[in-house]
């Protein structure tokens, strides 16, 4: 309990910017929280989707995969449903590359929005922290300046403590923000990078189909058996 009683008063004794930096921790932590969540989900997602189209690309079944990428909820679908669409109404196979391109760059930006606001709460917390206690020392300066000499030392050694807590505790909120910032960046990279992966071996199957079986149409049973497609 004395604990908490500690950090309640550090708080307290560091004045209104503490109140800022506080609220700058929350939102930062809420992001963090809410991004971490979101590319858990995404991640998993993404894995179930490809354990799917797999195993249907690598068949030449186009039509049955489009079936699935549109019912799915997989950013990876989303990627594929758009290049799939267009491949089975008659688009070239030779554009299949540039149209998983233009799916990939339209979800890239779900992924990484609002995990750029982590460091600059980082940056806030830490100039707010420093603003604090520049305001402090020069109410602190003011106030000695006008006490009696005995008592100056002792009340300057007291202010400018008191006003070093809104730098500490500006620090205390800026160096985990940039360390959340990092590792939900690096989360986020994990992901882009796996999907551009299976973009490029979607596009290895498609021109594969098209060479082993003149086209993108469901092929049957007898042509699977004479035709073994590699990823």
């Amino acid at each position: 309990m004395e604990y908490f009683y500690s950090i309640v008063r550090f708080i307290q004794n560091g004045g209104i910017f503490m109140y800022p930096i506080m609220i700058t921790l929350a939102i930062g932590l809420a992001i963090a929280l809410e991004r971490y969540l979101y590319l858990g989900v995404i991640k998993r997602r993404n894995k179930v989707a490809w354990e799917h189209i797999h195993p249907l690309m690598l068949q030449g079944k186009v039509k049955s995969t489009l079936e699935y990428v549109r019912g799915s909820d997989a950013h990876i679908s989303k990627v594929l449903v758009y290049t799939l669409t267009h491949l089975v109404s008659g688009r070239k196979v030779d554009e299949v590359e540039k149209m998983l391109e233009e799916g990939l760059v339209e979800i890239i930006p779900q992924l990484e929005k609002r995990t750029h606001f982590l460091g600059t709460f980082a940056n806030i917390a830490t100039l707010l922290g420093l603003l604090g206690t520049i305001l402090g020392l020069i109410a602190a300066f003011s106030a000695v300046a006008n006490a009696d000499p005995a008592e100056k030392a002792n009340l300057l050694s007291n202010s400018i403590s008191v006003a070093m807590n809104t730098t500490a505790f500006g620090l205390i909120t800026a160096i985990p923000l940039l360390l959340l910032h990092s590792f939900i960046s690096t989360k986020t990279n994990e992901i882009v990078d796996s999907m551009d992966i299976v973009t490029v071996k979607l596009n290895n199957l498609i021109n594969i189909n098209k060479n082993a079986n003149n086209g993108l149409t469901e092929i049957d049973e007898v042509t699977k058996q004479q035709v073994t497609l590699q990823p």
